[in-house]
C-alpha cells in the first residue's frame, strides 16, 4: 500500500480549500450580489462556482479578465489579513434560515436531509464570510500565502453538471506551499501548452474535429490513423503474447441488453437516445463489458478453460455535455483498448499481477514511469454494485496482495 498521506488528509489540501473560500470572499466584494454555489480543492488547486445572474440578452452574466485580475488582488490582500477560521455547527432550521437567499446551498442541505437524514450541518466562518462546509481548513488565512496562490482562467458549469440547470461561473485557481513551488507549477503548465495535443494535433495533421460531422466526434487524419495502427499493432502483439484473445462486437446493442447487465438504468443519462428499430430498442454501444459477457456465455464452459482473457479495440460512444468536450481527451465517440478476464477466485490474484506487469510494460516502453493507481471498491449503502459482499471483500482483497506484492503504489 503507498505510504504516502492520501491527499484528502494532507496540509495542502487543507490549504486549497481555505483558498477556496477567501477567493470567494473576494469576488463577494467585487460582485455582492453573486450566489454562492460549491468550491471544492481539486488536484492541482480548487475552484469555486458562482450565478452572476444573467443579463439583458437572457445569458449568463461572465467574469472579464479585467475581473480576475482585480478578484486575485483582492484575494492575496484578504489573505494577508490574519483571520481565523472557525467551526460550528447549525440544525438544518437554521442553516435553512441563514442561507434562505442562497438557493444554491439551501439545495444542497435539502439534500444531505433526503440522502443522509443529517439534523445539523458544518459551517466554516471567517470574517463575515461563512460557508456551508465540513472541512477541513488550516487555522488563519495567513496559512494560505498570498505570494504561493494564483487565479488561473475562469469557465461556464451547469449547477451539479446538469446542463437543464443553471450555467454557473467557475474560477480556477491553485495554492501551493510557497512561493517557489507555485513557480514551478506555472513552468509546467507553460510547458504543457506546448505539448498540448490540440496543438499538435493541428500541426501535425492527427486529427480534425468537424462541427458538421458533429461535437466530440473526431476525424483521424491520415497521419494520425498511422500513428494509431502502429499502437495497436504493438499492443495487440502484447496481449497475444500474454494469452488475450481478441474479439469484435458492433457499435450498437439492443437495450435490453444494457438493462439486463445493469448499465442502463445507473447511466442512462450519460448514453444516447435508445433507437426504434423492428418492435426493437436499440443503442449506440456505451461500453463493451456487456458484449463480451454474451461471447462467454455462448457456449457452455468448463473450468478447466480458464482464465479466459477477452480483448477488442472497442469503439463506444458516450453522451458528454458539450460543455466538457475537450479535444482527445473528453469526446463523444473513442476507441477502449478493453479487456474482460473471467478467472476463478483462485486465479484472481495471479491473474491481476499479470495485468499490472502488462500495463507496467506498456508504459514503460512509452517512458511513463511515474504514474499512481486508485483501488476502486464497493459502496455497501449503494445498490449499483452487483455479487455479495463478500465476494467484493474477497476480491479486493486479492488486489491488494498483487498489487503490494509487484510494487504497485496505489491509494
Amino acid at each position: 500500500m503507498s505510504e504516502n498521506i492520501p491527499y484528502e488528509a494532507s496540509e495542502l489540501y487543507r490549504i486549497r480549500h481555505s483558498a477556496a473560500h477567501v477567493m470567494a470572499e473576494a469576488v463577494l466584494v467585487h460582485f455582492p450580489e453573486a450566489k454562492l454555489a460549491i468550491g471544492p480543492p481539486i488536484e492541482d488547486g480548487f475552484y469555486y462556482d458562482f450565478d452572476l445572474g444573467k443579463g439583458e440578452d437572457g445569458k449568463p452574466n461572465t467574469f472579464s479578465e479585467e475581473d480576475l485580475s482585480a478578484i486575485e488582488a483582492t484575494f492575496k490582500k484578504l489573505l494577508k489579513k490574519n483571520a481565523k477560521f472557525e467551526q460550528s455547527t447549525k440544525t438544518v432550521a437554521e442553516a435553512l434560515e441563514f442561507f434562505k437567499d442562497e438557493p444554491y446551498k439551501v439545495e444542497l442541505i435539502q439534500d444531505l436531509v433526503t440522502n443522509q437524514g443529517v439534523t445539523d450541518v458544518g459551517i466554516y466562518q471567517h470574517r463575515e464570510f461563512v460557508d456551508l462546509c465540513r472541512g477541513p481548513h488550516v487555522p488563519f488565512t495567513k496559512k494560505v500565502r498570498a505570494n504561493a496562490v494564483k487565479i488561473l482562467r475562469t469557465s461556464g458549469a451547469y449547477w451539479r453538471g446538469d446542463e437543464h440547470r443553471a450555467q454557473l461561473q467557475r474560477i480556477y485557481g491553485t495554492a501551493w506551499h510557497n512561493k517557489e513551488e507555485l513557480a514551478e507549477y506555472l513552468k509546467l503548465l507553460e510547458e504543457a501548452k506546448l505539448r498540448d495535443h490540440r496543438r499538435l494535433g493541428k500541426l501535425l495533421d492527427l486529427f480534425h474535429l468537424s462541427p458538421l460531422v458533429g461535437s466530440g466526434l473526431p476525424l483521424w487524419l491520415p497521419n494520425g490513423a498511422i500513428l494509431r495502427n502502429e499502437l495497436e499493432q504493438f499492443l495487440r502483439k502484447a496481449q497475444l503474447d500474454r494469452g488475450y484473445l481478441p474479439v469484435i462486437t458492433p457499435h450498437i446493442g439492443n437495450l435490453e441488453l444494457y438493462k439486463t447487465s445493469g448499465h442502463y438504468p445507473y447511466y442512462k443519462d450519460s448514453q444516447y437516445t435508445p433507437i426504434d428499430v423492428d418492435d426493437e430498442q436499440f443503442m449506440l454501444k456505451p461500453m463493451n463489458c456487456p458484449h463480451h459477457i454474451e461471447i462467454y456465455r455462448s457456449r457452455p464452459r468448463s473450468y478447466r478453460e480458464l482464465p479466459v482473457r477477452l480483448a477488442e479495440f472497442g469503439t463506444v460512444y458516450r453522451y458528454e455535455q458539450s460543455g466538457e468536450l475537450n479535444g482527445l481527451t473528453r469526446v463523444r465517440g473513442f476507441t477502449v483498448d478493453d479487456s474482460h478476464l473471467f478467472v476463478t477466485p483462485e486465479q484472481l490474484e495471479a491473474e491481476f499481477i499479470d495485468v499490472v506487469e502488462l500495463i507496467k510494460y506498456v508504459f514503460d516502453t512509452m517512458g511513463f514511469h511515474d504514474f499512481r493507481a486508485r483501488l476502486g471498491t464497493n459502496d455497501p449503502k449503494s445498490d449499483k454494485y452487483a455479487g455479495s459482499p463478500e465476494i467484493w471483500e474477497r476480491g479486493i482483497a486479492a488486489i491488494r496482495n498483487a498489487a503490494d506484492k509487484v510494487g504497485l503504489q496505489y491509494s
